[in-house]
């Protein structure tokens, strides 16, 4: 039972249509016997860092962003929980390093293991703008706004274009509520699976 429902986190056909997770991470998690409710977890919050990938490409051509890395670091940001499975229910941040190390020992490289480490630091100054979009699609998938972490994504845009703050940040926040608009899916999607086997 626990395979079927793991498989249809991945990948499965849901409501709402979400991408599915990539191969190499639909296999990571099946290898750990993942819990469904963290793939499901990990599927709507790969499927929302797609949409802000798809819209930085499409309106910033020219900011520099690592696809591929995005969207690896946000289908694999909390695999650390597959340790912590009592961060899967309540706080907690030992499935950070858990997760990087995690990855790693997997043969994940240190480049795409990372997310799995700053998605809940965007405040060091090494993280960078895919990191912060990391952060960003692990927050607005449920639409929880976090000022501190937009104002940081609204400055890389701005440095990126030399337009003003200001108008990075309409920009911004127009995407931002147009994916919060359908968190409540999201939300419902991922709490229909169960946290334990």
């Amino acid at each position: 039972m626990n395979h079927a429902l793991l498989s249809k986190a991945v990948s499965g056909t849901v409501n709402p249509p979400l991408l599915p997770l990539p191969d190499r991470v639909a296999e990571l998690l099946s290898e750990l016997g993942s819990p469904p409710r963290l793939a499901a977890h990990l599927r709507a919050v790969h499927d929302v860092a797609h949409q802000l990938v798809e819209w930085l490409e499409q309106e910033y051509p020219a900011v520099a962003l690592d696809r591929e890395a995005v969207l690896f670091g946000a289908a694999t940001h909390d695999i650390g929980k597959t340790v912590h499975l009592a961060e899967l229910a309540g706080p907690g941040s030992a499935h950070e390093e858990a997760g990087q190390t995690l990855l790693l020992g997997h043969g994940i490289s240190p480049e795409l293991a990372r997310f799995a480490a700053t998605h809940a630091s965007w405040v060091d100054k090494r993280v960078g703008l895919d990191d912060l979009l990391v952060s960003l699609a692990d927050k607005i998938w449920k639409n929880k706004r976090v000022t501190d972490l937009e104002d940081l994504v609204v400055a890389r845009l701005a440095e990126a274009t030399g337009r003003a703050a200001w108008e990075e940040f309409i920009a911004l926040d127009g995407i931002l509520a147009c994916i919060g608009d359908t968190a409540d899916e999201r939300l419902a999607f991922q709490a229909s699976f169960p946290i334990y086997g």
